[in-house]
């Protein structure tokens, strides 16, 4: 993995639903507090070499209403707003793209791919939290698009170990490369 680097000008950190309403979570097996921590250095680190930070939230008043047999415990319309918002822990500045989704995946509906292509992106760290829901959803859709993905495992988590493990032994490894956050802030500098 020593030939590991990213060019930071086509490069964009797409991190998943850090936002208010994850703080409080059991995530694992990394709590979202050091979680969010270790998007906030990527962020920071690719900001400063020129790239792309995309936030991703979902709007949790406003999800797709799909027939399924376990609807989402979210789900409800008299959350509060604040709920939806970016957590002021991840670093969220002036400069970085919002991007709101109604569902798992950050590609399906939100215009995402396009705002890539449009700024020429052909990487895609990603990060965030569900391990085996908003990311790997995101991923998956992403593949179509032609992008390279980076899963910084150190920098995501799930409700459970074992979601996160099997995702990160079994399904991302076959779709995209696998590092850490030591590896990614070594490849941008």
């Amino acid at each position: 993995m020593s030939d590991f680097y990213l060019d930071s000008r086509k490069t964009a950190l797409v991190a998943i639903d850090l936002q208010n309403a994850i703080m409080g979570i059991n995530a694992a097996p990394y709590p979202v507090t050091e979680v969010v921590q270790k998007n906030r250095r990527i962020a920071d680190e690719l900001r400063a070499q020129g790239g792309l930070v995309v936030w991703v939230r979902v709007d949790l008043k406003h999800l797709l209403e799909l027939p399924v047999d376990r609807p989402s415990s979210l789900a409800a319309k008299d959350l509060p707003d604040a709920l939806s918002e970016i957590a002021p822990s991840a670093g969220f500045q002036e400069g970085d793209l919002l991007t709101t989704k109604r569902h798992w995946g950050a590609f399906a509906g939100t215009g995402l791919g396009e705002e890539l292509a449009i700024r020429k992106i052909d990487t895609v760290l990603l990060t965030g939290v569900s391990t085996n829901a908003g990311v790997e959803s995101t991923l998956r859709q992403g593949t179509g698009l032609g992008l390279g993905f980076v899963v910084v495992e150190d920098a995501c988590s799930a409700q459970d170990a074992e979601e996160h493990r099997f995702a990160f032994e079994k399904i991302l490894p076959r779709l995209a490369r696998v590092r850490n956050t030591q590896e990614v802030l070594k490849a941008l500098a």
